[in-house]
């Protein structure tokens, strides 16, 4: 399979002290990989960083054979932050078709993707009165619009209710099944099991890289909450030993 991210040796620093530390790894086109870890360990910022909007204080990220950040990238990535990016004062419908123009994409194109993300008949709602997790949908709406060759979503599925985290992700593979790429964060551990491959940070550290049932197998444990719980036990040992 084809490399579509390649993150070598990468060290950032915010706010004066190192966040991620010397993280390599490598994400197959066609795949959905998820990134998981503690609350602070560095996820949010490991993904700024394949973005391109992340200062870098060593090491390098590669997006589809391109430095990150390179304008020729900005049609090719689409990037849903944890906090809304879209219009207030526009509807579902106006925000979609807004970034759609944006990509030099139909308005059709842009309503579908509406549809696509169960906000169909909020289309002509206002975000301004949407729900939060309408807001959030909204925003992943525009992320997809332009049909990026790679994804980057940052808790996707925060504040959706059950049959509707069960859609997304049935999107999500759908759409590396026709080709893109998909880095999803979560907090969630059984949508772990939902990823192609896993990649777990504690501290800005890389602790595992590997399939689910490789992970479980490592842990010696089925249950992903535990085999996680595990991994990063055995991690915060080692790290007082050394």
């Amino acid at each position: 399979m084809n490399v579509a991210l390649e993150i070598d040796k990468l060290v950032v620093h915010r706010g004066g002290r190192p966040v991620l530390h010397g993280i390599s790894a490598t994400v197959q086109a066609g795949t959905v990989t998820g990134l998981l870890g503690p609350s602070g360990s560095g996820k949010t910022t490991l993904m700024r960083a394949v973005v391109g909007v992340q200062k870098v204080h060593s090491g390098t990220v590669t997006v589809a054979g391109r430095p990150a950040g390179s304008p020729v990238l900005r049609n090719e990535v689409g990037y849903l932050t944890q906090d809304v990016s879209v219009y207030d004062d526009l509807t579902v419908r106006e925000n979609a078709r807004y970034f759609a123009t944006l990509h030099g994409v139909p308005a059709a194109s842009a309503d579908q993707v509406v549809v696509d993300v169960g906000l169909g008949e909020a289309a002509g709602q206002l975000v301004s009165t949407l729900s939060g997790g309408q807001r959030s949908r909204a925003s992943l709406a525009c992320a997809l619009v332009g049909s990026p060759s790679i994804l980057v979503l940052d808790e996707p599925t925060v504040g959706q209710d059950p049959v509707l985290r069960e859609e997304l992700w049935q999107r999500f593979h759908e759409l590396a099944a026709a080709g893109a790429t998909l880095l999803v964060s979560s907090h969630v551990m059984d949508e772990a099991g939902r990823c192609d491959r896993l990649l777990l940070i504690r501290e800005g550290r890389l602790i595992a890289d590997d399939t689910p049932a490789a992970v479980r197998a490592a842990a010696g444990t089925d249950d992903l909450d535990q085999a996680f719980l595990r991994l990063i036990k055995a991690s915060a040992a080692g790290d007082r030993e050394a």
